[in-house]
């Protein structure tokens, strides 16, 4: 079977004619005049007005976005979008002194958790380059006990979190 490219103009049984808009491994997007955005699968029966043959290996834009987004997570500090518990969404954190006479600071507990967000990610990234590093592998385990020491030591904020998934975990104990 010889794959249709983009640009190529069908004429489906069902949907009537249309032009092909993308194409994955298993399906044409297809636009019809009559029926908008549909996908068909690519042993589908229609009739072939005009074709287009596809010169490269196919690979969908939702496929290259998903594979992008997957390596961005794994090898960078780009943060992953964590929502705050709807309670806390718009809120303010008021800070005193202790001492008398000093002004009082007022932070958006939005900026504030992002910031614990980012501190996350940050060590997240520095576990992966950890794991990945050739430093002796009692060296990667006495980094990695820190490393959960500090997750431990921000649990504190969970509280802030709309869902558990997102928590922070410390040590477990025995």
């Amino acid at each position: 079977m010889t794959l249709l490219g983009i640009g190529s103009r069908i004429e489906h049984p069902e949907f009537g004619k249309g032009v092909i808009t993308n194409v994955s491994s298993k399906e044409y997007w297809v636009t019809f005049i009559e029926n908008g955005l549909e996908t068909i699968a690519l042993n589908d029966e229609f009739k072939v007005i005009e074709a287009t043959v596809d010169e490269v290996d196919t690979v969908s834009f939702s496929e290259v976005e998903n594979s992008l987004r997957d390596l961005l997570k794994k090898w960078s500090d780009v943060s992953e979008i964590v929502p705050i518990g709807d309670k806390w969404k718009g809120g303010k954190m008021i800070l005193e002194p202790g001492q008398a006479g000093l002004a009082s600071k007022e932070i958006p507990i939005d900026t504030f958790f992002h910031k614990i967000i980012m501190v996350r990610d940050r060590l997240r990234v520095m576990e992966q380059k950890i794991n990945t590093s050739k430093i002796e592998e009692i060296e990667k385990i006495e980094l990695q006990q820190y490393i959960t020491r500090i997750y431990g030591s921000l649990t504190s904020f969970n509280i802030l979190f709309k869902s558990p998934t997102n928590h922070f975990v410390g040590e477990k104990s025995k």
